[in-house]
């Protein structure tokens, strides 16, 4: 359900939901909702509370409420069962008939809010952190996982939506982003480091290819193809002159034609893990040892990048 391993997961959850947050939420960590809306949603809402009480109606630290019939979204605060100050955000991330991803960063001072990679808004708090110890979620929608993220695991990825500020950004020899991509990666790659890539497949993408590898000779640690037009993501190694075995499973196929994807690659002592806009697909085990000398980034193919990093 994550870039790592979330703490918490509450699957497919029957909305109306309730759930409580053990330990209640810390800065930096992240909550991701997986889901769609309905095609005959008018609107729904996310509410993180202070416990779940009805009767008192337990205070609510932070309304989200996307209101598809009017295009706007409702955030706001209720306290003593008094709604505060409205904010309203006239802009609709979401579409009745689609999948979304929904991820809400938790800050000191702050909510942060992206929807399928792009930062929405930003809700300062108006109730203590530490009294939020549930998370409600309810109206026309279908929810196929909620997970809480720990600071650690959720530091791999840009917070919502926005750069990290110890990101390396990657250029071409040119200094953009244009596609066929070729970037050198700094010191080559190690344990700790991951790779992000922000992109949006082109209207009738049929396949694109994301390849770490030698910048001189022929060798590629890891092969990445999504081939969109038969659902399926390839990975594979190219080591002396040949191909090795393909990899092809996977729970479901994370990519659409036209869509804004970001992908992260995280290396660790013994895999690449990769996740596709929030959720972890797949781990491929390294079939190159020493991975110093893979020191280059290329990316091909039908698709159009918006940024690439590497943490």
């Amino acid at each position: 359900m994550s870039i790592s391993n979330p703490r918490q997961v509450f699957p497919n959850p029957m909305i109306p939901f309730a759930g409580t947050i053990l330990g209640g939420l810390l800065p930096g960590e992240m909550v991701l909702i997986q889901g769609s809306v309905p095609p005959d949603a008018d609107r729904f809402q996310v509410d993180f509370t202070c416990g779940s009480s009805v009767k008192p109606r337990a205070d609510v630290a932070f309304h989200f409420n996307p209101r598809l019939n009017k295009n706007c979204i409702i955030c706001n605060t209720l306290q003593k069962e008094r709604w505060g100050r409205e904010d309203i955000l006239y802009r609709m991330p979401f579409r009745a008939g689609a999948t979304f991803e929904l991820i809400i960063l938790i800050l000191k001072e702050q909510f942060k809010v992206a929807v399928n990679g792009a930062h929405v808004l930003a809700y300062k708090h108006r109730l203590d952190l530490d009294r939020v110890d549930t998370i409600c979620i309810s109206g026309k929608v279908k929810v196929q996982a909620v997970g809480i993220v720990p600071a650690a695991a959720s530091a791999v990825t840009p917070a919502a939506g926005e750069p990290s500020q110890d990101s390396e950004p990657l250029k071409s020899s040119s200094g953009d982003l244009i596609v066929p991509f070729r970037a050198r990666l700094l010191r080559g790659l190690s344990a700790g480091r991951s790779v992000v890539i922000k992109g949006e497949t082109n209207k009738n993408a049929q396949s694109f290819s994301v390849n770490l590898r030698e910048p001189s000779g022929s060798d590629v640690a890891l092969h990445l193809n999504p081939r969109l037009k038969k659902r399926v993501f390839i990975r594979n190694s190219f080591l002396s002159d040949c191909w090795g075995p393909e990899e092809t499973k996977l729970d479901s196929f994370p990519f659409a034609a036209g869509q804004y994807f970001e992908m992260i690659i995280l290396c660790d002592s013994q895999h690449f893990r990769v996740a596709v806009n929030g959720l972890h697909q797949l781990d491929y085990k390294h079939r190159v040892q020493d991975l110093s000398r893979i020191s280059q980034l290329e990316v091909l193919g039908d698709v159009a990048l918006v940024d690439v990093r590497m943490l």
